[in-house]
């Protein structure tokens, strides 16, 4: 199947499930980039539900074909900082890590982001893992009982990620001065992915910069707090061999070669 056949058929499967989107969507043009933006929409706002073998099988060949053409990087093959063996800063799109996990900065209801095409890396996971992750997110939130809080983490497969699995954890939303147990919380954040990747034996963990952006962290005090937690957790023993802070903004990148004494960082690919 062609892949503009392959994104009209999905399109068409979300759309018999959601008639309520039928006259939005004939507003998009039928071009192939303009309807896989409506397929990506469509995920983004599908509430968690239990998806056809049909659906699945049509879903992952499309995005592991475009995981494929993003290119996959090999976190074992990024490079240590000098000052730190056992970490690594790159630059790129958290998606094309192949890494034991990834870390997704999520919010309290852990079930992605419904903001259609929305620019957040918690929308740019779910999107690039497939509709399974809301699917299993949403049943550990059912199990739990209440919204994640913030501070924990919770560990899901990656699915059509490289990564094989995603670290979910939630961080504190700055409404005005930054406050101590805002500090706090952040260093939780990084603590608890770290505890929860090593109970599971995994190796190589990869951070995004975590309530920056849409929660407004101040941008170099949240990267002194990541570093400054990773640092202190990579001196107990652990399974974990190699953390990864991944950035994706210039600014970010700054920040962290200065705190890790380093004079660039590796960049994806464009």
């Amino acid at each position: 199947m062609e892949r503009a056949e392959q994104v009209h058929t999905l399109n068409d499967f979300l759309l018999r499930e959601m008639p309520e989107y039928r006259a939005q969507a004939v507003r998009f043009p039928a071009e192939e980039t303009a309807q896989r933006r409506l397929l990506r929409s469509l995920m983004n706002i599908r509430p968690p539900a239990p998806l056809s073998p049909e659906f699945l099988a049509l879903q992952d060949e499309l995005l592991g074909a475009e995981r494929e053409e993003k290119g996959v990087v090999e976190a074992d093959a990024l490079p240590a900082t000098a000052a730190h063996p056992r970490i690594a800063l790159w630059k790129g799109d958290i998606t094309r890590l192949r890494s034991d996990a990834i870390v997704n900065a999520a919010n309290s209801a852990l079930l992605g982001c419904f903001c259609p095409c929305h620019g957040c890396i918690d929308n740019a996971i779910h999107s690039a893992a497939g509709l399974q992750l809301r699917e299993e997110c949403n049943q550990l939130m059912k199990a739990q009982g209440h919204s994640e809080p913030t501070g924990g983490a919770k560990l899901t497969k990656g699915y059509n990620l490289p990564a094989r699995y995603v670290l979910h954890t939630v961080g504190p939303i700055i409404q005005g001065a930054v406050t101590v147990r805002d500090r706090e919380k952040l260093a939780s954040c990084y603590r608890s992915c770290l505890e929860l990747a090593a109970e599971h034996g995994l190796e190589t963990v990869a951070f995004c910069c975590i309530s920056t952006g849409e929660f407004h962290f101040p941008n170099r005090e949240a990267a002194e707090i990541a570093v400054d937690t990773v640092k202190q957790f990579l001196q107990t023993p652990t399974s974990i061999r190699k953390v990864i802070f991944n950035v994706f903004k210039d600014l970010d990148a700054e920040l962290y070669r200065d705190l890790l004494g380093e004079n660039g960082a590796a960049e994806g690919s464009p």
